[in-house]
């Protein structure tokens, strides 16, 4: 008889159920490819170099516990096999396979009797998902005053806009911006004329000169943070025509080769992350009209399929973060200029319009700060402006404020920094 056993409980909070009185814990931890284990012991298991047996005692006593910890969080690559040595296990004889293979799992087994035999106890996973690190600044960047520019503007972590800062690397346009790194932002792709350039911002709001291009030239793709600190620029509009290519930005600022496109080609849509390491590219338009559809990205930076779209179709517009692992789409082009918006849950659902607050515009910028607000600023409300609408950690977008720095459109967006 054999089989497999995979399906395995996640506690909400990720605790491992307390050892019996007296457990002792082996001072050792184990690597090779066999271990008898012995009653009334714990072992830290490390299966990174390969998968381990774990043979039990072949005698037992009623209440003898054994608890077996995955140390390297890699029983999900190298799995574990138990041995259960003549008695029986769960009920089923030795010769039933059982085998433990989810990373991160725990296994706390206490012996019952020779009908019963072994009995888990507990065969959790200790919940290992990083919260995305808070963002505290933010960055907006490039753009056209008049003609294109390479000026950027920090703000802090109270949501200000400072004053124009030199421009670094070449001035361009129709660009996207997203964090990476967990503390620091990269400003890629654009108009000058189609380009794939990019620009790295340290945790410090300086951005660095030009980075060769790699992946398709491109103008008005989106950018959004993944993973808690890598970065995606998606879509977009190529010599070709639109395109649905991906380029990933790894936790260095690197930039990948393109990835065949998944969903619908389009460009001059937005993206924000969500969840925990998750993200979502949504609205823009095909060439043809502007669509309200999304595509969820999951946390390894895999990008879905369409999901039909949610609200007023329409493309120029931004998004952001804001409050724990939810999002904003605002604003934008729907044949005319609009200050819509609409949330994103922490599973990425995007909600029906709310009401515009503010100067409705299109081509502008959205970015995190505060680590858990958000801030819509610049675009083109039948002339260019400099002012910005802040959104609180509930998602609620505030009135105008007056705004700091050279009006200007087109431009991107990112957070950055840790510290505040």
């Amino acid at each position: 008889m054999s089989g497999t056993v995979e399906k395995n409980i996640v506690r909400e909070s990720g605790i491992v159920a307390a050892s019996a009185v007296g457990l002792k814990w082996n001072a050792d931890i184990v690597t090779a490819s066999t271990v008898t284990v012995e009653g009334n012991n714990g072992y830290w298991i490390n299966t990174t170099s390969n998968a381990i047996t774990i043979t039990l005692p072949s005698a037992a006593t009623k209440g003898d516990q054994i608890v077996l910890i995955d140390y390297a969080r890699t029983w999900g690559t190298n799995k574990i096999i138990i041995d259960s040595n003549g008695l029986n296990y769960q009920g089923e004889a030795d010769t039933f396979i059982v085998e433990y293979n989810t990373s991160g799992q725990s296994l706390n087994i206490v012996f019952s009797d020779a009908t019963k035999g072994w009995i888990p106890l507990d065969d959790d996973v200790a919940a290992f998902a990083p919260s995305d690190p808070p963002t505290q600044r933010a960055i907006f960047g490039y753009g056209n005053s008049g003609s294109a520019t390479a000026i950027t503007n920090l703000v802090n972590s109270s949501g200000v806009i400072a004053a124009d800062v030199s421009g670094v690397g070449t001035a361009r346009q129709d660009l996207a911006a997203a964090g990476y790194g967990g503390d620091k932002a990269i400003f890629g792709f654009g108009q000058s004329p189609y380009t794939s350039i990019t620009n790295l911002v340290n945790n410090l709001g300086v951005v660095s000169a030009d980075v060769s291009g790699v992946g398709t030239a491109r103008v008005v793709p989106s950018a959004t943070e993944y993973g808690g600190d890598k970065a995606l620029f998606g879509y977009g509009d190529a010599a070709s025509g639109y395109v649905s290519v991906t380029n990933l930005v790894s936790n260095l600022g690197v930039v990948s080769a393109d990835v065949t496109g998944v969903g619908t080609a389009r460009a001059y849509l937005a993206a924000c992350r969500f969840g925990s390491g998750k993200a979502i590219f949504g609205y823009g338009t095909t060439g043809s009209g502007n669509v309200s559809m999304t595509n969820l990205v999951s946390n390894t930076g895999v990008v879905a399929s369409d999901v039909s779209g949610v609200g007023t179709a329409r493309h120029n517009l931004a998004a952001a973060e804001f409050g724990v692992g939810k999002g904003i789409f605002g604003y934008g082009d729907s044949g005319s200029v609009s200050s819509l918006t609409n949330l994103v849950s922490d599973l990425g659902v995007v909600a029906s319009d709310v009401s515009g607050v503010g100067t409705a515009r299109k081509q502008l910028g959205a970015a995190s700060y505060g680590g858990d607000k958000g801030v819509f600023a610049y675009g083109d409300s039948g002339s260019r402006v400099s002012l910005k609408n802040l959104v609180n950690n509930s998602g609620v977008v505030a009135a105008d404020v007056t705004g700091v720095g050279t009006a200007r459109d087109t431009l991107a967006a990112a957070g950055y920094s840790f510290s505040a």
